[in-house]
């Protein structure tokens, strides 16, 4: 068993082209011996987004605070503190921050398939 606060882990700024004012902190995956999924908290600046880009496999997302959009292919859903987002693979995705605040949420991917670096 692993045990720990996502403040103790340190935030990494993601560099992909397209990301803005994203910050990543993987909290389990390789660093815990995860061998299935990693669990990464995310955090976005007011005016920022993730790229927008696709990938193979699946994730899911749990909205912890502020206030956003997912863009994908065919439209854009208001998501806020409770919201939570299935995103199956191959589908083309982003999120972004439409509010003052730090826009957070954590996201498990399978731990075979890092994506945003």
């Amino acid at each position: 068993m692993h045990t720990a606060k996502w403040s103790d882990i340190e935030g990494k700024t993601v560099t992909d082209p397209g990301a803005e004012g994203v910050t990543i902190r993987v909290l389990m995956g390789e660093n815990v011996s995860a061998p299935t999924f990693t669990m990464r908290h995310f955090e976005i600046a007011s005016g920022g987004r993730t790229p927008f880009h696709a990938h193979a496999w699946e994730h899911e997302v749990y909205i912890l605070s502020g206030k956003g959009k997912v863009r994908q292919k065919d439209g854009e859903r208001e998501v806020g503190p409770g919201s939570f987002v299935y995103v199956p693979g191959a589908e083309e995705h982003n999120f972004e921050n439409t509010g003052d605040s730090p826009f957070t949420f954590l996201c498990v991917i399978p731990s075979a398939n890092p994506c945003l670096k």
